[in-house]
């Protein structure tokens, strides 16, 4: 983007100083004394250099800033108004970029650059038919434009157009017929269409083409794999390793395909080879992470890092991703043993500890979690995950003294990590220690002012408590900025003004957090709590018997409510 600004910038200097020779002419000759025209152009050459200057630090805001002013003396330099429009798609601003293109498109209708950005623009912003039409514009105007058609083509693609994407495709190969990518995503729409003769046709004549494209060869693979003819695939994933022994995909896949044709030897090797690897490349993990973890697939996942493990048994990395691909397919058992085996040098040991305990708990083993954890703090006495899930831990268990001494151990690690403090103020709500937690949050306010859940915190114990009302009112609303559409937000804004006695403006909130959390106990009962004091009994006990069936403890209070008003 700089360079192409740079380019523009030397084009519009250059017309400067052509706009300048002709002013200064012009004004020798006729109008001697009027020198504005003058001064309208050193304008535009200052601005221009300051927008450039702030290009150059980074400063998209300065820069817009005197591009725009630069465009006010120059208001008909579509150049410029170009520049700004990716200035605004940079800043994120698409409606502010795609008001300016269609300026430009207005005022010279066939102007392809301007075209191919009001597409991009109009993709950006979900509005895909102006984005075609702009499209399939720069194709008639233009032929020559590559991209578009691939552009174009993948949208119809996306869309479930199997024959329009074809239809551009072709458009394509015919005036391109030596071009690679037509003739790949020909064999692509092929393939969705199940023509595999056709499609393998298509996918051989882009390697002839481009024979050192190995995204071809895998697209043939699975094309192959779909026909069943193993060792068709087999065949060019021994080529992409021949011509690069470290492709980590190809590997992996034929290592795959081996074990499950039953080759195991086979298989077994390239296991090894991958194991003995990865203890000095963690891009292997990354690999098998990317390929099987991030695709949810989960069992091919397994019988890989599972063959790794036959070769090297005591790799955390390996013993890590096994935990995830255990978890995937929901085998507890074998995902804790996997948890077990990280050791604390590894890079995974601070997240491998935290699931593992979050295991425990949900195996109602507390106690065994918090032993987890603060074995673990011995061994990463720097890292604050294991503090803070112990906090947690302890919190839950009641055990308020020494969550707060494990949270402030945290703090003193790292003073200005807002969640220890949050945490605290938590434990101390809790502990009924209200001043305390009231200093905590807000101190999460000083670090992060637009801290929704910590304005809500405090806004809510000053509802709780009865006193600073308008503060609550203020510091609640302030965190609705943030969460416009947060249930327990709401329901803090609602019990505000119920406290103030302005009970319609509270049933009206406390009816729209209902609708947003609709089985929390807490803000069911204050909905019912508010027909109550509309005196409308019946709602209020339908709503106490809600709250009452989705309460886990401390029931005694809503009971006798219920028991009141029956």
């Amino acid at each position: 983007m700089k360079s192409q600004l740079l380019r523009i910038f030397i084009l519009f200097i250059v017309c400067l100083f052509y706009t300048s020779s002709s002013c200064t002419l012009y004004n020798k000759t006729i109008t001697q004394d009027h020198e504005l025209p003058i001064k309208k152009t050193e304008n535009r050459y200052y601005n221009y250099i300051e927008a450039f200057l702030h290009l150059k630090k980074n400063n998209l805001d300065k820069t817009i800033y005197y591009l725009n002013k630069t465009i006010e003396d120059d208001p008909e330099n579509l150049y410029l108004q170009k520049e700004l429009a990716i200035l605004y798609v940079m800043q994120k601003n698409n409606l502010r970029a795609l008001n300016i293109v269609e300026n430009i498109i207005d005022k010279n209708p066939e102007d392809i650059d301007s075209l191919i950005m009001y597409g991009r623009i109009n993709q950006g912003l979900k509005q895909i038919d102006d984005a075609k039409e702009a499209y399939e514009k720069v194709i008639a105007l233009d032929p020559s434009q590559k991209n578009i058609y691939l552009i174009l083509g993948n949208i119809y693609m996306v869309e479930g157009k199997a024959g329009k994407a074809l239809k551009i495709y072709k458009q394509l190969v015919n005036k391109y017929p030596a071009f690679y990518a037509g003739h790949f995503f020909i064999g692509k729409v092929y393939s969705e269409q199940d023509k595999i003769v056709d499609a393998e046709k298509e996918f051989k004549k882009a390697l002839d083409l481009e024979p050192d494209i190995d995204e071809i060869r895998f697209e043939l693979i699975k094309l192959y794999k779909s026909m069943g003819e193993e060792q068709k695939a087999i065949n060019l994933y021994k080529e992409i390793l021949r011509r690069d022994s470290n492709n980590i995909r190809a590997a992996l896949e034929l290592g795959l395909l081996y074990y499950k044709n039953g080759m195991i030897k086979d298989s077994d090797k390239l296991f090894n080879d991958l194991t003995a690897r990865s203890l000095s490349d963690s891009e292997i993990i990354r690999k098998i992470v990317q390929i099987y973890l991030d695709k949810k697939k989960y069992n091919d996942a397994i019988i890989v890092l599972e063959g790794m493990l036959k070769n090297l048994p005591y790799s955390s990395d390996i013993h890590y991703a096994a935990s995830i691909a255990y978890a995937g397919i929901k085998d507890k058992e074998l995902t804790i043993i996997h948890l077990k085996q990280v050791e604390p040098d590894s890079r995974f040991y601070q997240n491998a500890i935290i699931r593992l305990s979050l295991l425990y708990r949900d195996q109602g083993k507390p106690g065994e979690a918090i032993n987890l954890l603060e074995n673990a703090i011995k061994n990463i006495p720097d890292k604050l995950g294991p503090m803070l899930y112990l906090g947690l831990f302890y919190e839950e268990n009641e055990e308020f003294n020494n969550a707060e001494k494990v949270l402030k151990k945290a703090i003193k690690i790292d003073p200005e990590n807002i969640e220890p403090y949050f945490r605290l103020g938590v434990v101390y709500d809790k502990w009924n220690k209200k001043e305390a937690a009231i200093e905590s949050m807000k101190t999460v306010i000083s670090l992060d002012p637009k801290n929704a859940n910590a304005l809500n915190y405090v806004g809510y114990i000053y509802a709780e408590l009865g006193i600073n009302l308008d503060e609550a009112e203020s510091l609640i609303k302030e965190a609705l900025k943030y969460s416009p559409d947060d249930g327990y937000i709401t329901d803090s804004l609602g019990w505000v003004y119920y406290k103030k006695g302005l009970y319609k403006d509270a049933l009206k909130l406390l009816k729209k957090a209902v609708d947003l959390v609709p089985d929390d106990p807490i803000v069911l009962e204050h909905l019912g709590d508010i027909y109550l004091k509309m005196t409308n009994k019946n709602k209020a006990l339908m709503f106490y018997e809600r709250s009452l069936l989705k309460k886990e403890k401390d029931k005694a209070d809503i009971k006798k409510k219920i028991q009141e008003l029956k």
